[in-house]
């Protein structure tokens, strides 16, 4: 169900003042919680999605774009032979040492931002009703929000995210527990969020329908538009 009503903070959509002529909408949730299942039924639904995650593997992949500050700011033992990040090896330090998890979210979060930025302002198809950003960290990061012009987030209790993500993950309640800690409380997503949608029970055909709702007030489609019409972000 939607906890809050669609319009709150919707206010702050300005087409004159802003650059970007469709809305720019972040998504975001706690892990497990189903922010790829929303991003891709978004997508479905027409919206244009860029996936911080994706952006952040291609950063951390072998000779990406993030590898030399990381091996600068942590070793070579955090970087594989291949030239990737040490994915698991950094997973357990930045779960014991809040500034090694700062110091990584200080070198990935600028390029992550600057490169979903690139995609945004990529030609796009005219029937792309909006952008959406889908950034697990976007209520820690902080540079996002001047840049959205509504804030999605997907919610789901916190028994039903470990049962989730354990099996998916092959990973044991505690390791969940220790990622679920490393992002922002529940209760701050909530207060951050303009829409939620709590996806604790929704089934994939309820979620489905109130994501349409959700397009049908945000980026309502345009009649008008010439079809054959691109759109460009910026």
């Amino acid at each position: 169900m939607f906890l809050g009503s669609f319009d709150r903070g919707f206010s702050r959509f300005d087409r004159v003042n802003r650059p970007h002529t469709i809305p720019y909408i972040g998504l975001t949730g706690g892990i497990g919680s189903g922010k790829s299942t929303v991003a891709k039924a978004l997508a479905e639904l027409g919206a244009f999605v860029i996936d911080a995650d994706q952006i952040s593997h291609q950063l951390t992949a072998p000779k990406g774009a993030a590898i030399p500050a990381i091996r600068r700011a942590f070793g070579d033992d955090y970087v594989t032979a291949e030239g990737a990040m040490a994915r698991d090896t950094m997973r357990t330090r930045i779960s014991n040492d809040v500034h090694a998890k700062h110091t990584l979210e200080a070198i990935l979060h600028p390029m992550i931002y600057e490169q979903a930025q690139r995609q945004a302002h990529l030609p796009k198809p005219a029937h792309v009703r909006c952008v959406v950003f889908e950034v697990p960290l976007l209520i820690e990061s902080g540079r996002w929000r001047d840049q959205l012009d509504h804030i999605l987030v997907i919610d789901c209790d916190p028994e039903v995210q470990i049962a989730r993500v354990m099996p998916r993950n092959h990973l044991t309640r505690e390791q969940v527990q220790a990622m679920m800690a490393m992002q922002a409380p529940r209760a701050l997503r909530l207060r951050a969020g303009d829409t939620i949608i709590d996806n604790t029970h929704l089934t994939l055909a309820a979620l489905r329908e109130r994501l349409s709702l959700f397009l049908d007030f945000i980026a309502p489609i345009e009649k008008t538009r010439p079809s054959g019409l691109a759109e460009c972000g910026g």
